[in-house]
């Protein structure tokens, strides 16, 4: 698919997963610069990740009932502009966790709304899908290896530049974007969302990615500031979060090969199972940069493989009028909760350091009980019009 449509959706995700390549890796060395505590900055990231418990289903519902996804992601884009700028002038604790969590209040309305309008755009192809989102991948490991290098060059706090840069960018291609047009479809009763909540596969599925989830709150809040503080340079530690990314871009290419050899069961389980092994390896072993770059090349599977076989399962569970509000209930929930306790729970643990090995241990374990339970989801057939049945 070479089309304007396609130029426009992936620059729309480049940018988004650009920001997610400064705030990812940097805000800790940010708020580190800043002189805030190690249990400060695990509080800052769990409220701002905390957003994503409630805000995500209050655009989604809103986007559901209006069918105007790119509304909704203009004006998501503009007030997560202004918010994010606000950092420059607020230095104190609250004023600066009050910034934070509006940005993300306002940047948790986009992904669902793009992940929306793009499989509607492409008639659900997860192979374009694919293609589409990796330009994301790119956008993030750019930011992340120039962020690195300007940082260390000139200060933490160019962070905030970056990142107003990165936003502007993100607003000015959704300016260009432009709704689908979609096929009217046979009214769905609204209440039937909450049968598909309930089901045991789906609670199943949310509460593996949950733990997933959770796992990752050390690697979001202290992965470079622990880098840091193991003599690793800036620039290598874009290295290093680059590699994880390049393997994901490998993973989005080739993701039609897995999904026709695997169950989504296989691949959501096996996915979360190795990162346990992944989050242990950092935790033992990131003095070592060959384990280092292997256990970041095991990002192709925790986020990428995962990340991709969890939006075809929400796809599948969640009838057409369901979907904004499908993917806001699993973002929300575990992104949000899973992050939000994730990070509190790092910041605890981490002690300015001391504890690093302790926290990445509890992510292990908590990888290793997501896993374990996604291995109890349903294989079963999901009816699909014109389509041979999909097993899920």
């Amino acid at each position: 698919m070479v089309s304007k449509q396609f130029v426009r959706l992936s620059a729309n995700y480049f940018w988004y997963f650009g920001i997610l390549g400064l705030v990812v890796p940097f805000l800790s060395v940010f708020l580190d610069a800043r002189g805030f505590t190690s249990l400060e900055i695990g509080e800052i990231l769990a409220v701002i990740t905390a957003t994503k418990i409630v805000a995500p289903t209050l655009w989604a519902q809103l986007a559901d009932k209006s069918g105007k996804q790119l509304t909704i992601v203009k004006i998501g884009a503009l007030l997560s502009l202004l918010s994010f700028s606000l950092i420059i002038w607020t230095v104190s604790y609250w004023p600066l966790m009050f910034s934070l969590a509006m940005f993300s209040l306002f940047w948790t309305a986009i992904l669902p709304q793009l992940e929306v309008m793009t499989l509607n755009s492409i008639r659900k192809s997860a192979k374009i899908y694919a293609r589409i989102r990796l330009w994301g991948s790119i956008g993030f490991i750019i930011v992340a290896m120039l962020a690195g290098e300007l940082i260390e060059r000139y200060s933490a706090e160019a962070f905030s530049y970056i990142g107003i840069v990165i936003l502007a960018g993100l607003f000015l291609s959704t300016l260009v974007s432009q709704q689908p047009r979609i096929k009217s479809l046979v009214k769905i009763d609204d209440s039937s969302i909450k049968d598909k909540i309930f089901k045991s596969n789906f609670l199943l599925f949310f509460f593996a990615g949950l733990m997933l989830q959770m796992s990752f709150g050390p690697y979001y809040v202290f992965f470079a500031l622990y880098l840091k503080n193991m003599a690793y340079s800036g620039f290598l530690i874009g290295i290093f979060i680059a590699i994880g990314v390049v393997a994901e871009i490998g993973i989005f290419i080739f993701a039609g090969l897995f999904f026709k050899s695997f169950s989504l069961k296989t691949l959501i389980s096996s996915s979360i199972l190795l990162t346990a092994l992944r989050w242990y390896i950092v935790g033992h072993y990131a003095d070592s940069d060959i384990a280092l770059a292997l256990s970041q090349l095991i990002h192709a599977l925790s986020f990428g493989l995962y990340h991709s076989a969890s939006i075809a399962f929400i796809q599948q569970h969640f009838n057409a009028n369901q979907q904004s509000r499908g993917q806001a209930i699993y973002i929300g929930g575990v992104y949000g909760i899973g992050g939000a306790v994730g990070a509190y729970m790092a910041g605890i643990l981490w002690q300015d350091g001391m504890g690093a090995m302790t926290t990445f241990d509890f992510a292990a374990l908590t990888a290793f009980i997501g896993g374990v339970s996604a291995l109890f989801i349903t294989n079963k057939p999901v009816k699909t019009r014109n389509k041979k049945p999909v097993i899920i």
